[in-house]
């Protein structure tokens, strides 16, 4: 179940959507949120950072810009006259899919937790004190 609809999205991005777009938002939406449950610390926080980061996600899908820039570029380039552009997208994400972007991890409070886990304690028969 998605934690927000196509008119919330529209709204973030001020544009209206096509009968289309709006179904193809719905997806999106509801993709996100299979993505954010898929985190068990997320299950706990609240529907309110779950809609938000949801309208993130499908926001930075959705967006025309209306330049040649993607939404979620951390670096770039551009040249003229015979030159190409190149364009880095940041968090791991890419132009077209769904990711999680540093704000979105925060609020979700997934990444960067500093601990380890190796499995090889479990077969030398490490204690669970």
């Amino acid at each position: 179940m998605a934690y927000a609809l196509y008119t919330d999205v529209q709204t973030r991005l001020g544009v209206t959507f096509s009968q289309t777009e709006q179904a193809v938002c719905t997806s999106l939406l509801d993709r996100a949120a299979l993505m954010i449950d898929a985190y068990s610390v997320a299950k706990d926080k609240s529907d309110d950072i779950k809609k938000e980061v949801s309208v993130n996600t499908v926001s930075r899908v959705m967006a025309d810009t209306g330049m040649e820039i993607p939404i979620g570029a951390s670096q770039g380039s551009m040249s003229g006259l015979g030159y190409s552009q190149s364009w880095t997208i940041g968090s791991g994400g890419s132009v077209g899919n769904l990711y999680f972007d540093k704000a979105d991890r925060k609020l979700l409070g997934i990444g960067n937790q500093i601990g380890s886990y190796s499995p090889i304690e479990e077969l030398a028969g490490g204690t669970d004190d």
